[in-house]
């Protein structure tokens, strides 16, 4: 399963519950990643996401679902904010399961650089002093688009 939402996703029990309550699972990888107060040396106050939601879901439930065939795990949930986000916010939630251990890591981390890369989701950097700017926006780069604050 895979989502994109503008509501908080800071806690994921109803979730986490439903995903690993499952007896014959012997490794749960949470991935979590949050917003932190630095990036290449800037001082960070928040970011901001937008995505382009249809397509972003589609791809997003493509690359979960290549994920449990390429590595046999039992499940794997993904979802990413969208919106403005204040520092320690979460960004993204990745929970794969599995028998063993090692699939769980193997697959999460495939999840991760996957939608990363390829989901159509852009985040705007905000710092202190500075003019927000537009960062690590690999599609557009890669297409020769640019975003202006």
């Amino acid at each position: 399963m895979f989502e994109i939402t503008d509501k908080n996703i800071n806690n994921l029990n109803e979730i986490s519950t439903s995903i690993i309550n499952n007896q014959s699972v012997g490794g749960i990888v949470y991935f979590q990643g949050v917003v932190r107060n630095h990036n290449d040396g800037k001082d960070v106050t928040s970011l901001e996401y937008e995505a382009y939601d249809s397509m972003g879901i589609k791809i997003g439930k493509n690359i979960v679902a290549d994920a449990i065939k390429k590595f046999g795990i039992e499940d794997a949930y993904c979802i990413h904010r969208t919106g403005h986000l204040k520092l320690n916010d979460t960004a993204v939630w990745v929970i794969t399961t599995s028998h063993h251990r090692k699939e769980a890591y193997d697959a999460n981390q495939y999840i991760i650089d996957r939608i990363k890369s390829e989901v159509p989701i852009w985040k705007k950097e905000h710092y202190v002093n500075e003019e927000p700017v537009w960062v690590a926006c690999h599609r557009c780069m890669k297409h020769g688009h640019h975003h202006h604050g």
